[in-house]
């Protein structure tokens, strides 16, 4: 029960966060998802053949190789986002420059 309560109150804070979202926003949003989901299947992939290499050095390299992806995707979906939330001066989000 206590699970559920709390994940409706999150669904509701999100809700009410995606309600003081304007449209570069959420488009930026859907951006940042699709890099993010993009990095993963390619880290996924990687990650796989790592399992499949014949060499433990193989394997850590295409395992680094795997985390160097997601990092630069979730530096990227980052960037996305913290443009477009700046777009207004950043007057309607929490990702403004501490000044």
């Amino acid at each position: 029960m206590r699970k559920l309560i709390i994940a409706a109150a999150a669904t509701f804070a999100f809700a009410g966060l995606a309600a003081c979202e304007n449209a570069a926003e959420k488009e930026a949003g859907a951006q940042a998802d699709a890099i993010e989901a993009n990095a993963n299947v390619e880290a996924t992939q990687l990650e796989n053949q790592a399992d499949a290499a014949t060499t433990e050095a193989g394997q850590e390299a295409l395992n680094a190789q795997a985390d160097a992806v997601q990092e630069t995707a979730d530096e990227r979906a980052d960037a996305v986002e913290a443009a477009a939330g700046n777009r207004d001066g950043g007057m309607t989000t929490s990702n403004t420059p501490a000044q």
